[in-house]
């Protein structure tokens, strides 16, 4: 029994409203139903004067005497009302310093036979003016009794649970889930095993587990309410790290790396004829990931690097070392035009070095993939560039060192797994994950906590800022010559619409009258206007493409398909529409395509002009950094850590009921410190001290399924 009893035996719930607590909160269990937090308190502590009630009060409470009722909706001649007629009733309440209305629209026979005038009542609601007066909608209503005549009612803090629609109206009320919950506490906490052992606890002052349990529903006080909260998402967050550090420490010493000494001729012959000096932070990264690949151990690394800060570069130089050792390099790319794109740049780059490269992806002719797969097996192919291409059993390695991909939350585990299946060294190969989405270090820490993160935070010398405006319907006409300017100075524009669902009709329907608005305003032959969306197919998205990235069109109108990765140098104006239906991630990643020749370039984000606050926020944010870290903690602070990634909180190894990596970075941090103190003394955790870290990670919910598991 105890935590694993079903909730509806538990007094107060029963069959049906056990089914309604788990099809909505998710609590089967006791145990499950305890892990429901509050997610605010109100303070029953004291009472508050009618004369000192204010509208931007929260909850207030009042002790008050009945002056007055009336009842609306019943004809005044009856004697008795009926009560189905009447729809609404005020109560009027004194309290000696002034006078207050307090109104009921449901419930009104049974408040009617209790509230009689110059009965003394405790109300609780939160006041609100209408017709310039204050009153109170639905005040919860008590007697004043002995016990609580003179102090308030409750203990001091009393939790407010997650509601819906649904559990309101089967009447499950904040005081009916705080009953039940009062009878979880009584019948599952002395069941609930701690799962910390003592020595961190006394470590790090730690409450232990059925204090916090206890605490966090029925708070003694403020201080007690802090360190439950605290130990709750400290465990949250500790196991977290620890499930993903363990897999870490587990394969750095089961998983021997191919060891690379050397750097080699192709790396210091392409490093001497880069067109301009790496910067700070390129010259640091690549010293990391040189550690890495000469330490004998596998490489996990993940780079992140604002847009247009020269990952390529390090991801070039990166694969000149594998070949410098005598191995094979491979670059996968989610999508077809970013490899093309990766492998006209890589050439550039190449082109000193003699070294042989390849591209490899879904549309390669069959007679190419046989040369391509040829020199792949005899090892002339030094690097190959492609998509899922490269996983197709055909594709045989003569000897894969390295493997680096791009953006990889698009590839899945399984696919991943196929690449190391392919080295033929004994060993898997050393592996470089990146990606342009800037990710929190908190999220990362999560979403990545077994890769060891690399960041590249300085943009190359020639990198102007791009400058971003906010622009409404009504400077449409502005716009547009603004966009003839650029375009007689010879430069391209891009115009962007949210895709929101591939098969929105509205998006697309808004897109294509865009695209013949744009027509009308820009007509051929003067000007040239390419359309690209997810509904075309690959043959004329490409042709399309290419048109603008060859500068034939000078202006590219199109989903966020053009998100990741298109490279045209010679675009100056980036052109977003209804950007509040865009996160700040997206805005960003979309702004990013501009600014990458040597001209001064602009993100125009056309908004209507009705915005809500959070979106007003985001545009103001946008025009006033071009950082895309702060941007993404920004974001997390605002949407939580769901969509920055595309995967929602849940893609998070486990839930996180108590604890958010948006607010709660320190904790974080200090989780994190204290799981690498554990596993550095006990990898496995198999002393005795440890026993109780062992058992929680048995548990199925740390048997992590997630993206970032690389081998």
């Amino acid at each position: 029994m105890g935590s694993d009893m079903d909730i509806q035996y538990l007094p107060g719930v029963g069959p049906k409203r056990s089914e309604l607590l788990r099809k909505e909160l998710g609590a089967e269990t006791v145990g499950e139903l305890l892990r429901v937090y509050p997610f605010r308190y109100i303070d029953k502590s004291g009472y508050v004067r009618i004369a000192d009630a204010r509208p931007d009060m929260a909850y207030i409470q009042i002790r008050a005497r009945v002056l007055r009722v009336e009842l609306y909706g019943s004809s005044p001649a009856e004697t008795a009302p009926k009560f189905n007629t009447i729809k609404r009733m005020s109560v009027w309440i004194g309290d000696g310093t002034g006078e207050m209305e307090t109104v009921f629209f449901k419930g009104i026979k049974w408040m009617n036979e209790r509230l009689k005038p110059g009965s003394e009542w405790i109300f609780f609601g939160k006041p609100q003016v209408f017709n310039s007066r204050i009153n109170m909608v639905h005040p919860e209503v008590d007697p004043v009794t002995a016990d609580n005549a003179d102090k308030a009612q409750g203990g001091t803090m009393t939790g407010v649970y997650p509601s819906t629609e649904k559990l309101k109206n089967a009447g499950v009320t904040g005081k009916v889930m705080s009953r039940i919950m009062e009878a979880a506490v009584e019948k599952g906490l002395s069941s609930e095993r701690e799962t910390l052992p003592e020595y961190l606890m006394k470590e790090r002052g730690i409450v232990p587990l059925q204090y916090a349990l206890r605490n966090i529903h029925f708070p003694t006080d403020a201080l007690a309410l802090e360190k439950s909260r605290y130990r709750l998402k400290f465990e949250e967050l500790f196991f977290l790290q620890l499930s993903l550090l363990k897999q870490k420490y587990v394969r750095s010493r089961d998983v021997n790396g191919i060891h690379m000494p050397r750097v080699g001729d192709a790396f210091n012959s392409c490093y001497e004829s880069l067109p301009f000096p790496l910067t700070g932070a390129q010259k640091r990264v690549i010293t990391e990931i040189r550690n890495d690949m000469k330490s004998g151990q596998q490489m996990n690394r993940l780079l992140q690097g604002d847009v247009g800060s020269g990952k390529t570069m390090v991801a070039v130089l990166t694969a000149l070392i594998a070949i410098g050792n005598g191995y094979q390099a491979c670059i996968m790319a989610p999508t077809e035009v970013l490899a093309q794109q990766h492998f006209k740049n890589i050439q550039k780059f190449l082109a000193p070095t003699g070294v042989r490269s390849a591209l490899l992806t879904g549309s390669s002719k069959t007679a190419e993939r046989r040369e391509v797969h040829a020199g792949l097996e005899d090892g002339s192919i030094g690097i190959i560039v492609g998509t899922h291409a490269l996983l197709e059993d055909v594709v045989v390695f003569r000897n894969l060192g390295l493997a680096i991909i791009d953006e990889q939350h698009r590839f899945g585990v399984e696919q991943r797994s196929k690449l190391w299946r392919k080295s033929s060294c004994g060993a898997p190969p050393h592996v470089l994950v990146m990606t342009a989405t800037p990710i929190p270090r908190t999220l990362a820490m999560t979403l990545y906590g077994d890769l060891d993160v690399s960041v590249i935070d300085e943009l190359p010398p020639g990198r102007k800022p791009v400058q971003t405006i906010h622009a409404t319907e009504g400077k449409r006409p502005q716009l547009y010559n603004f966009m003839r300017q650029e375009i007689a100075k010879g430069r391209q524009v891009f115009i962007v619409y949210p895709l929101i669902n591939e098969t929105e009709k509205l998006d697309y329907q808004s897109l294509e009258a865009g695209a013949e608005e744009i027509m009308n305003k820009f007509p051929f032959p003067e000007y040239k206007t390419a359309v690209v969306h997810g509904k075309q197919l690959n043959d004329v998205k490409k042709f399309n493409m290419d048109a603008f990235a060859a500068g034939r069109a000078d202006i590219l109108v199109a989903t966020s398909v053009i998100e990741v990765g298109v490279d045209v140098p010679n675009a100056s104006v980036m052109v977003i529409e209804s950007a509040e239906r865009f996160g700040l991630s997206q805005l960003h990643q979309l702004r990013g395509r501009v600014g990458r020749g040597s001209e001064k370039s602009y993100c125009v984000l056309m908004t209507g002009h009705k915005l809500s606050k959070e979106s007003k926020h985001r545009i103001e944010l946008m025009c006033a950094t071009e950082n895309g870290f702060e941007l993404a903690e920004e974001d997390m602070k605002m949407r939580g850590p769901g969509d920055l990634e595309g995967t929602q909180q849940s893609g998070l190894p486990i839930t996180l009921n108590i604890a958010s990596l948006a607010k709660d970075g320190l904790i974080l941090n200090a989780a994190r410190e204290c799981a690498e103190a554990v596993l550095r003394e006990d990898p496995t955790l198999s002393l005795l001290k440890n026993q109780l870290l062992r058992n929680e990670l048995i548990k199925d919910k740390y048997q992590i399924k997630d993206y970032s598991k690389i081998s």
